[in-house]
């Protein structure tokens, strides 16, 4: 199938938005920001090895009722890059510190894989700053040692060569459909790989691939019974990291819990199929479904 070229400034140069650094405690923190804080807020955080970017496709629709921030976690991006092995609650410390950074008490959170997986322990660990949370294709409740095996092998050998055929590969990854993959994202994250501290940070965030790190870091059952936050799981079809039969699992844990799956989509669906996404993502934080 032949897609219509698309660049990360297509999906911005309609929308009204900031890009910037904060310093949120320790860590010097990347950002998309659109809407404003007349708004709720919602945090949007990305998988691993990703970056602010993975939202881009969603930032007009969201601030028209949001005070959206997209982030580069901590060891991702162009964010700080603490020189020690990353966990669920180094990613955790981070997302207090840009709170208090940005002045928020309180906010809905939508994070995908790795974004979802520190949404969800975030979610149960510190219920009175949350409003709602979306888990998109989340990680943590999983350890697929061939899918495990799979990812660090393309994110490492991208840090290592960063050329253009080990980044294209690493994002035809992500997608249902490799044609998403186009020059221009590529590039995007080329660049954030040509970084001299990259090799380094891939190291350090790649320490959820390790079984034994993963095994101290994942969700529990206990852990979704334990959620008290509406929550959804959105899902899909064709997700390389896990069956829609795990979302299933997942949503039947948590208290009141909606699916959500799409059709067609890999780990990206918010970039895949914006439309769909935006709308389902939407009715589900605004209450309207």
């Amino acid at each position: 199938m032949t897609r219509p070229y698309t660049s990360v400034w297509d999906d911005l140069n309609q929308v009204e938005f900031s890009q910037g650094f904060i310093q949120a405690g320790p860590y010097r923190t990347r950002y998309l920001h659109a809407g404003d804080d007349s708004k709720p807020t919602l945090i949007l955080l990305h998988g691993i090895t990703g970056h602010a970017e993975a939202y881009v496709r969603n930032l007009r629709s969201h601030a028209e009722h949001f005070n959206v921030w997209a982030i580069d976690f901590i060891g991702h991006g162009y964010s700080a890059k603490p020189d020690h092995p990353l966990e669920i609650k180094h990613y955790i410390d981070h997302v207090l510190h840009l709170m208090d950074a940005i002045g928020v008490e309180k906010a809905s959170f939508s994070g995908e894989s790795l974004g979802g997986w520190v949404t969800a322990q975030f979610a149960h660990d510190h219920p009175d700053k949350v409003e709602r949370i979306v888990l998109n294709t989340m990680g943590g409740t999983m350890a697929n040692p061939q899918v495990m095996e799979r990812l660090y092998t393309l994110s490492m050998e991208a840090a290592k060569d960063p050329s253009w055929e080990r980044v294209k590969a690493r994002l035809e990854w992500l997608m249902a459909d490799p044609n998403m993959v186009t020059d221009d994202l590529i590039r995007t994250r080329q660049a954030i790989f040509q970084q001299p501290d990259w090799l380094k940070a891939c190291e350090m965030n790649m320490a959820l691939q390790d079984l034994e790190t993963r095994k101290r870091n994942m969700i529990t059952d206990a852990t979704l019974h334990g959620i008290t936050v509406p929550t959804m799981v959105l899902w899909t079809t064709k997700d390389p990291s896990g069956p829609v039969d795990e979302a299933e699992r997942i949503a039947s844990h948590i208290p009141g819990a909606k699916l959500a799956v799409m059709e067609n989509c890999g780990h990206w669906p918010q970039y895949e199929d914006p439309d769909t996404f935006n709308k389902l993502h939407l009715d589900f934080l605004l209450d309207r479904s």
